[in-house]
């Protein structure tokens, strides 16, 4: 008689509860290094999983092809780029703008995009994310 043999079961944390939703997938785009890395860190402690920091427009494609997140936080305005032909390049996620700039100069952007809204950087935060996520 043949006996069926399962692989040995893997240790660690069991999610039984139906309300569990896991981490939310983020990519920064951003042309400041250290932006990048702060933002990374405040939201990773909040508990959002930054997948990676693009620092152009070439990479942020390149990467959303690879890492397939959810959602991209996407600076207006880029080193030589602007945020909104990026943004038009980004396929199968979600988009937030960033900026130090005031939103109003940018409004009529933002609205005719397919991004959710913005944010400014002063207040990111997994909250503020969630919020316009719908969430």
């Amino acid at each position: 008689m043949d006996v069926l043999k399962l692989p040995p079961m893997r240790a660690g944390p069991a999610r039984c509860d139906a309300a569990y939703m896991p981490p939310l997938r983020c990519l920064i785009v951003d042309d400041s290094p250290r932006f990048g890395e702060e933002a990374r860190g405040l939201l990773e402690h909040e508990g959002v999983a930054v997948v990676g920091v693009a620092g152009s427009g070439d990479e942020a494609v390149r990467l959303v092809e690879a890492l397939r997140p959810e959602l991209v936080l996407l600076d207006i305005r880029l080193d030589n780029e602007s945020g909104f032909d990026v943004a038009r390049r980004l396929v199968d996620c979600e988009i937030i703008f960033v900026s130090t700039h005031d939103e109003r100069e940018f409004r009529s952007q933002i609205e005719a995009s397919r991004a959710l809204g913005f944010i400014a950087k002063t207040e990111l935060s997994a909250e503020r994310i969630q919020r316009l996520r719908g969430g």
